[in-house]
């Protein structure tokens, strides 16, 4: 057991470890300038043939050089992606949580009713529907 563990002391434990947490960080960038290839509108088809090419063949220069030249751009675009999400989702709640419930409708078949737009019949009957409903 002795000499199983000196035949690999802590240094080379850690510079093991340094190694592995240094592939995993370098390929999560390059998924992350591919990604970015991909959702880019203003390259055409051979441009991202030739970055994906750049990215595969010399991988830390290529994934280098693109984060050089397209760092503005990358955040431009990461930054415009998660406002129009916001939008989306701010637009969803406002067309699910619909039009405030059984007390707004309540109130808003009272004005028709004050209008003389609807008889109190009308009235009870679209009180009832929105309590029921509740």
């Amino acid at each position: 057991m002795t000499l199983i563990a000196s035949s690999y002391p802590f240094l080379g434990i850690l510079w093991t470890t340094l190694i592995f947490f240094a592939w995993v960080i370098f390929i999560w960038i390059a998924i992350t300038v591919l990604i970015d290839i991909f959702r880019r509108h203003d390259l055409s088809g051979w441009a991202k043939a030739a970055w994906v090419v750049f990215v595969v063949i010399i991988p830390w220069i290529g994934v280098l050089v693109y984060l050089i030249a397209n760092h503005d751009g990358m955040t431009e675009r990461r930054y415009k992606d998660a406002k129009d999400q916001q939008a989306q989702f701010d637009q969803y709640v406002r067309t699910t949580a619909g039009s405030g419930g059984p007390a707004a409708e309540i109130d808003r078949a009272k004005k028709l009713l004050d209008d003389g737009t609807i008889t109190q019949a009308e009235f009870d009957a679209i009180k009832a529907k929105a309590l029921a409903a509740a």
